[in-house]
């Protein structure tokens, strides 16, 4: 996997400056941990102050540093995305690869569930899940709820490959040479298909991400909790846009406008790497 990042950034374009823009976005979670203020405590300074030499970015009509709270909010936002994917990428893998390799009557049954899962209206979904559990709809469980969403697609196309690989030959002779179902997946075929796993994360967290911010936005999630989306849903609130409070709004909007654009980079840049025609097209250019 590392080499594969070196080459692309040595010879993409598109994802050495994603890799930037993500850098960029790591940074400000970092800067995270050391603000001097609690992400939910409110008026503590003045409150709707412009962008300045003390309060780089204004603050809140609740009191609140706009810059310090930008870092917490996008810290939250992006660990979502990232456990949102991370559980989806395990349930794409393996129902992925599992249907591809067994075939049959198992491949069935999987792609039917998969294709069920796929044509779920997902918005209107979560909005139900979040006024039948209300209080019980923590951060964690909005995780799993979307996590369990948002495999389906990916698992189809890992499928796809894995029923490529069991044709190969390598795989004939680990059959032979007696390794089990377990061990031909996680030696032999994983490898082979980490590289798409890595560019649909992209997308998940993409999907994910925007999902999350428009929750929030409409007041459908913890709003205590900083969020991207849940900035924009206390500037709102406030009206911030009519009372030209501007800062507040610009801040979160711009920052996921960059979060979004490195991620979409890093993605598109994957896939042309993942397809072997894209990527001798541009070593030969």
């Amino acid at each position: 996997m590392f080499t594969i990042i070196r080459d692309l950034a040595r010879q993409n374009l598109e994802f050495l400056c994603g890799l930037l823009l993500f850098a960029v976005i790591v940074g400000f979670i970092i800067l995270s941990y050391f603000s001097p203020y609690a992400p939910t405590d409110i008026y503590l300074l003045p409150p709707d102050m412009p962008p300045d030499g003390d309060y780089w970015l204004g603050t809140t009509s609740r009191g609140q540093d706009v810059f310090w709270q930008l870092t917490t909010a996008l810290r939250n936002t992006l660990y979502f995305g990232i456990g949102v994917a991370f559980l989806s990428r395990i349930i794409s893998l393996v129902v992925g690869l599992v249907a591809g390799y067994a075939g049959g009557t198992v491949d069935r049954v999987l792609m039917a569930i998969n294709d069920s899962i796929m044509v779920i209206p997902q918005f209107p979904l979560l909005i139900l899940f979040y006024f039948v559990l209300k209080d019980s709809m923590t951060w964690t469980v909005l995780i799993v709820i979307m996590a369990s969403l948002g495999w389906s697609y990916d698992a189809r196309l890992i499928r796809s490959v894995a029923i490529g690989l069991k044709t190969r030959p390598f795989t004939t002779q680990s059959v032979y040479s007696g390794m089990s179902m377990r061990k031909i997946l996680v030696e032999e075929h994983l490898p082979y298909v980490l590289p798409i796993v890595f560019a649909t994360t992209m997308n998940n967290m993409i999907w994910s991400i925007g999902m999350e911010i428009t929750l929030s936005v409409l007041g459908f999630t913890d709003i205590e909790t900083p969020t991207m989306g849940m900035m924009i849903y206390w500037a709102n609130a406030h009206s911030a846009l009519i009372a030209g409070i501007w800062w507040w709004v610009a801040a979160p909007v711009a920052v996921i406008v960059i979060l979004f654009l490195a991620l979409f980079l890093l993605s598109m840049s994957m896939n042309e790497y993942n397809d072997p025609r894209s990527r001798l097209n541009r070593m030969g250019s």
